[in-house]
């Protein structure tokens, strides 16, 4: 069977978009810009935090490795508080599409946060997925740190132990406290990219 170089040509074109869609943002590189709203109703958008460092976090309050770091724990919650000591701005993230699991209401979002000690600079709902597939998101929790100049320094897991129980995190080593140290000390992230463990983010 002859296959037309028309065909080949339209074939690639196809897995050159396919790739393009689902490509990851490249530590070292410019973070993608992005604009959700908040649950406030107020817009947030990477570029007008230009100057500071950001933390964006992929959440799914459902989710037993989310849960894991937030009422299990209160792990996440910790890190969150300890960031905005430092002037980090932090945006959580839920890619969950309308009625999916985690996808709360913002009521219901609030009220988590307050049973959770849940303290993100703001709390945004990605219902059409485009932000989570703009940052190739695949699992809650997912992080990544921009840095005041806007590159992409870290992207992964919050830590080195994939578990949903909180008895690890006492022994895991949270890369992103990791991350946020080497940022203020003026020095490269040791560890710019992990592996991320978790449930997977509900397009």
């Amino acid at each position: 069977m002859k296959i037309s170089l028309r065909t080949v040509l339209a074939g690639a074109v196809s897995l050159a978009c396919l790739l393009a869609v689902h490509a990851a943002p490249i530590v070292g590189q410019v973070a993608p810009d992005f604009s959700l709203t908040d649950l406030n109703g107020q817009k947030q958008s990477l570029s007008a935090y230009k100057g500071r460092t950001v933390v964006l976090e992929w959440v799914n309050p459902e989710c037993p490795f989310v849960q894991k770091h937030y009422q299990g724990s209160g792990n996440m919650p910790a890190t969150q508080k300890l960031a905005q000591a430092e002037d980090v701005v932090w945006l959580s993230i839920n890619s969950g599409y309308p009625g999916s699991e985690g996808d709360f209401a913002p009521a219901d979002i609030v009220a988590w946060q307050k049973n959770t000690g849940a303290a993100p600079t703001a709390y945004c709902r990605d219902p059409d997925g485009k932000v989570g597939r703009l940052y190739d998101a695949r699992h809650t929790p997912t992080l990544f740190v921009v840095n005041p100049e806007g590159k992409l320094v870290y992207a992964g897991g919050i830590d080195d132990i994939n578990s949903a129980n909180p008895a690890d995190i006492a022994r895991a080593h949270n890369y992103v406290k990791a991350a946020l140290a080497d940022l203020k000390a003026g020095k490269p992230v040791a560890k710019p990219t992990t592996r991320a463990y978790g449930c997977a983010v509900k397009y």
